[in-house]
This record gives C-alpha cells, structure tokens and sequence, in this order.
C-alpha cells in the first residue's frame, strides 16, 4: 500500500498528524475486518510509539476496539452508522479522521468521513481498491 501513495500525499498525511500533535487535537482510526486490525495496530503505534520524555503525547483512538459500544450501535441503529455515531460524540474542528478499507466501500467507514468533514476535521482514506 505504501508504494502507491505518492510522496507529495504522504508528505500531506505527515503534515496532518504533525499538525494534530502540535495543537493537541486527535487522530481517531476505523476500518472492518482485518482493516480492523489495522487501525487498532496503528492508534496504538500513534499513542505508544511517538512518546518523547517531557513532551505532549499524540492522542489517538481507534473506533475499532470497544466491542459492546461497536454492537450496541450496529444493534440498535444500523452497521452503516457504527463509526459515526461514535465519532459524534468526541469529534471537533482540527482532529483527523482515517479510514482503512481494502474494498474502498465501506458505507460505515464512508458515513464516518462524510461526519468528519462536517466538523471540519481532516480526512485521510487509505484503499487497497479504487472504492
């Protein structure tokens, strides 16, 4: 995957995530299935491995990791609104939002970004397929 993001949009993912940690907003991460994995594996890269001795720490938050709240959602509402509904009630203006989706078609992931980008936050979609 790494291979096919251009230089020039990796050096834009970088400016966002260094842009987050240096206001203190935060970065929250989704994906389904094995793109699950994924965001849990990279918040927790994000939050653990960025730590420097006296500095502020990088908040991130994947939305894949609490189970009950990812049933009780997709249960009570609909899957397609999972991440959303989650997203709802933390996201402000300046935080980022990344989506991990190998189909690219996600309604979930998809209806995430769209909330996202109605509170002014950043994007990023990271696709293993033209979605």
């Amino acid at each position: 995957m790494v291979r096919a993001i251009s230089r020039s949009d990796l050096k834009r993912v970088l400016s966002l995530l260094e842009n987050v940690y240096h206001h203190g907003h935060r970065v929250f991460i989704m994906g389904n299935g094995g793109s699950a994995a994924t965001a849990s594996h990279f918040a927790l890269d994000l939050a653990k491995n960025t730590i420097m001795a006296g500095a502020p720490r990088l908040k991130a938050i994947s939305l894949t990791d609490n189970v009950p709240l990812i049933t009780a959602w997709s249960n009570d509402t609909a899957y397609e609104h999972l991440f959303a509904e989650q997203l709802a009630n933390m996201i402000e203006a300046g935080d980022v939002v990344i989506g991990i989706s190998t189909s690219g078609n996600s309604s979930n992931v998809i209806n995430a970004l769209l909330l996202a980008r109605q509170y002014r936050a950043a994007t990023i979609a990271l696709l293993g397929a033209r979605g």
